[in-house]
């Protein structure tokens, strides 16, 4: 089965995928049992119970899609192998390649463009018995130019980006789980946006073939879940190891980083609801580190970036979106000099965090600068998940019980190579402010 988004709402395709004319009765029998949406609870559940889980994904995307727009395909396959993993659904983020379905970068130059070859992801969890659902909605060759995804918590406000459909997939139960990428802010932000787990892993740590270059020294896969427990769990699953239960001191940059009145307060909430929970938080000056930080992140990507998209620029110019025209055509002119400078200083800095990791080994910082903005023209500021992806460190952002208005979400880094601890205290930091007061947003 081959369909557009379009066309699996319109036809109802995908009905059949789990046998035919039996899906309605089967969704009806369904209804009175407990729906699945978390990943911990398709691991949890029978083969049975994943099997019934598929069709209601499939049921819930025909509801909501043609108002959330997380989807450029949906094109569900079969599990062919037993596994872990078997029977569960995900989605994926249009830049990676899917043999035998559409990769089109979000890019009508590249319509119908059908891959030959899966990413070594996406095998990866074949491997495991996991379903490939779809590919999710992302900005145009992952870059600035938004899609059509809108947030599920309001859909008057932008997903984030680039990987806004794979996180509005997981916001709206979609799915229990997706792969994003991130170059700037391009998990973590979207993450905060729409009230899910997002998970940038340690740079190069899951496997880039496959994968569309913009550049090599940031591009890093990751992945999307509901908790941080759900994210824990699909790490394991995937063979990496969980981590001990620890206790650590954990640092906060002073002064907060610059973001909006809402989210700073929020944020500075957060922290002293952690403080009464007895979690160990100290001050550490950063603030300079990570503002020029941010700025090497932005040299590195637009001189990669040029470098990475000349050719495709050359051959299919105007039918190009603007954006990436002008990244190449600026990035092009960034002398090797100040590319070989923002470098050093990168390399400089990881052995300053190293240092500072040593003494405070997860950092607390806002996820993004505030909620996500209105309407589809931005896709957010990723200059609070800039520096991080910079470094290399892996970062996770996760869900801040705001007591109203649109999701806020607490970003966490450890020290590169640190994945499985920083996964560890994202689950423990989650239930201790889910147990704790909803926080204010003034």
């Amino acid at each position: 089965m081959s369909l557009t988004r379009r066309d699996f709402i319109r036809t109802g395709a995908g009905a059949g995928v789990l046998g035919g004319a039996g899906f309605s009765s089967r969704l009806a029998a369904a209804a009175g049992s407990t729906r699945i949406v978390t990943f911990s609870e398709w691991l949890r559940a029978d083969r049975d119970g994943r099997r019934r889980g598929l069709n209601e994904c499939l049921q819930r995307i025909r509801e909501l899609e043609p108002s959330i727009h997380a989807w450029a395909r949906v094109q569900p396959e079969r599990s062919t192998t037993d596994g872990p993993l078997a029977d569960i659904p995900f989605g994926v983020k249009d830049i990676l390649e899917t043999k035998g379905m559409t990769t089109e970068y979000g890019s009508p130059a590249y319509k119908g463009r059908v891959g030959t070859e899966d990413a070594a992801i996406i095998r990866e969890l074949r491997k495991r018995g996991a379903i490939l659902l779809g590919k999710t909605v992302t900005t145009a060759f992952a870059y600035r130019t938004p899609g059509a995804t809108r947030n599920p918590r309001d859909l008057t406000h932008t997903a984030g980006g680039s990987s806004s459909g794979s996180a509005a997939a997981v916001a709206a139960d979609m799915v229990p789980f997706t792969i994003g990428e991130q170059t700037r802010g391009s998990i973590i932000r979207p993450a905060s946006f729409c009230g899910v787990t997002g998970f940038k892993p340690t740079y190069d740590l899951l496997p880039m073939e496959g994968v569309l270059v913009m550049s090599r020294s940031l591009d890093t896969l990751g992945f999307f879940t509901h908790k941080p427990e759900d994210m824990l769990a699909l790490w394991k699953s995937l063979g990496y190891p969980a981590g001990s239960d620890e206790q650590l001191t954990y640092g906060v940059p002073e002064p907060v980083p610059e973001c909006d009145p809402e989210m700073a307060n929020a944020f500075r909430q957060s922290v002293a609801a952690l403080r009464r929970s007895g979690v160990d938080i100290k001050p550490i000056d950063i603030g300079n580190m990570l503002e020029e930080l941010n700025q090497a992140n932005i040299t590195l990507e637009n001189y990669e970036g040029a470098r990475s998209h000349k050719a495709r620029v050359e051959e299919l110019g105007d039918r190009l979106d603007p954006a990436l025209i002008t990244l190449v055509r600026d990035g092009l002119k960034i002398p090797m000099s100040q590319y070989d400078a923002a470098r050093r200083y990168i390399a400089d800095c990881r052995t300053k965090m190293a240092a500072i990791f040593r003494s405070t080994p997860v950092i607390l910082t806002p996820a993004a600068v505030g909620g996500a903005p209105v309407g589809l023209s931005t896709t957010g500021d990723p200059r609070m998940n800039a520096p991080w992806t910079a470094l290399g460190t892996p970062a996770v952002s996760i869900p801040i019980p705001v007591a109203t208005g649109l999701p806020l979400g607490l970003q966490l880094t450890a020290d590169v190579g640190q994945d499985a601890r920083l996964l560890g205290a994202a689950v423990r930091l989650q239930e201790l402010l889910d147990a704790g007061p909803k926080i204010s947003r003034v």
